[in-house]
């Protein structure tokens, strides 16, 4: 019952979603003593549109989530349409200057576009004041901002100005403003104490019981076969799994989501019994009513080019006019003087389907004009196919002028590449879940029938969806369609703009 108590406790009242905050600096910029030297210097000549500042302060904010989950921006309590998500508001000042001075993860930075600021005017509830709106930053557990500020006093008022208050609200949590500590708080100590006795209990248990196993740990043996760009996260989580359940053993064949879905389809056609999961960048094709399919995560793809090529960004017409043949060389959309040569998938690639289902529309491709990808032709462009991701951006890295395209943490990880914007919407979830950026797909995990639920197969799909396995989607820039409003769906839901 003890640890049962401390654990809702932690991780239900205490670890729901909670955005902190506190102010690390509120200060003037004049001398509150008398020195012989000039040493404010040019802290006393702030100036704003070349106005000197005759009563400025700086203020330091920083914003974190310490709570125990995600923070989306759905979660901050605002209208869909609003981008804000908490203001600050100082009283009896004005906001004459803001800078985002740190971020803990540099994927936050593309959030404070919507940084702005504002006054309110003096009524009889409140004084006049300035207001620093910030947007609805998405954030993982830990992650930070900081915000400095150069503030002015409104005319007419005296004494020290009163310090900044919050307005927001976090749905199903609280925002509060926290602390810098350099000594563990006493209680805590006390805690962690009486808890590691707790612990030190439980294991001298543990040793004198028969099984170590966790709960739902499962035996036995797994065959997967399917996505290439799947291939990297099931493989890590199998590992993860093995780490727990050592009676556990998986063999990957994983040769495209086409070819993986139809073997599985043969082995269920001829009555084999073995244990088998065949994972799908999208839904399966018809004449398969055996196989049973799961959601298993919001998986983003991004285009990937060689730096030769010069470009960063593309206009969705630009990529469908490029694998149309219609433009073949890089100058023509802004980049340099280098032939495009595209590096595409086989036919049957989940990830080709996507790419064709989510970007290229009606466009049809270009057909292969050669059978094996060279490094180089000259001045020529070609066109190639390739069997998997990770051959796929190894070539395009290889190649001058390449374009190819993958999964989107695979392509970031990848020397020699760099991925491209599609409309200036860079391959962030954030940007799909709002309908802004296209190339995403419903990652699949299918079987035939369904698993037993004492198998190893339930078992690690149970693992993938809801315990470390999802962790590792989310390391991988993924989301668990668990964590979706629709997950049976699992695809965006808020509309975008019109």
């Amino acid at each position: 019952m003890v640890p049962s108590v401390a654990a809702f406790y932690e991780f239900v009242l205490k670890g729901r979603k909670r955005l902190g905050y506190r102010v690390q600096m509120d200060t003037t910029t004049t001398n509150v003593a008398e020195t012989d030297a000039e040493l404010p210097g040019a802290l006393l000549e702030l100036q704003n549109h070349g106005v000197p500042l005759k009563h400025a302060s700086l203020v330091l904010l920083r914003v974190e989530n310490n709570g125990f989950t995600y923070i989306d921006t759905h979660d901050y309590v605002a209208l869909d349409d609003d981008r804000v998500g908490i203001r600050f508001f100082f009283p009896n000042r004005k906001v004459v200057g803001t800078v985002i001075t740190e971020l803990s993860n540099d994927s936050l930075r593309a959030n404070f576009r919507d940084l702005r600021t504002s006054f309110r005017e003096e009524t009889d509830r409140r004084p006049a004041g300035g207001v620093i709106e910030l947007p609805k930053v998405p954030m993982n557990r830990n992650a930070h901002y900081k915000v400095l500020a150069a503030l002015e006093r409104v005319p007419g008022v005296t004494g020290e100005p009163a310090p900044p208050t919050l307005e927001g609200e976090i749905k199903d949590g609280r925002i509060q403003e926290t602390q810098s500590r350099t000594n563990t708080p006493k209680r805590v100590i006390t805690l962690v104490s009486f808890l590691v006795l707790l612990i030190v209990a439980q294991l001298a248990v543990f040793l004198r019981s028969n099984s170590g196993a966790p709960l739902d740990c499962a035996t036995g043996h797994v065959t997967i076969y399917g996505s290439t760009a799947f291939k990297p996260i099931v493989t890590e989580a199998a590992d993860a799994y093995r780490d727990v359940c050592a009676g556990a053993s998986f063999a990957f064949t994983m040769e495209g989501s086409g070819e993986g879905v139809a073997v599985l389809d043969d082995h269920g056609r001829a009555g084999d019994k073995g244990e088998f999961i065949a994972f799908s960048d999208g839904r399966k094709a018809d004449g398969m009513p055996a196989l049973l399919g799961r959601p298993i995560s919001f998986f983003l793809f991004a285009l990937a080019v060689n730096p030769d090529a010069g470009v960063r960004d593309l206009s969705l017409a630009q990529v469908r006019d490029i694998y149309a043949g219609k433009i073949t060389n890089w100058k023509a959309v802004g980049g340099n003087d280098v032939p495009i040569r595209l590096i595409t998938r086989h036919r049957g690639s989940g990830t080709r389907a996507a790419f064709k289902e989510r970007v290229l529309g009606a466009t049809v491709e270009a057909p292969p004009t050669v059978d094996v990808c060279p490094h180089d032709s000259g001045r020529e462009p070609f066109v190639c196919e390739v069997g998997d991701t990770e051959k796929l951006l190894a070539t395009v890295a290889d190649t001058s002028g390449a374009l190819g395209y993958g999964e989107a943490g695979a392509a970031a990880a990848t020397e020699g590449v760099v991925t491209v914007r599609i409309d200036d919407h860079p391959p962030t979830v954030t940007e799909a879940d709002a309908h802004l950026y296209p190339f995403w797909q419903t990652e699949y995990a299918y079987t035939t029938g369904e698993p037993a639920a004492r198998s190893l197969t339930a078992s690690f799909l149970r693992f993938l969806t809801t315990q470390t396995g999802a962790d590792i989607l989310r390391s991988h820039g993924l989301r668990p369609c668990a964590e979706l409003a629709d997950p049976a769906s699992c695809q965006p839901v808020r509309a975008g703009p019109s």
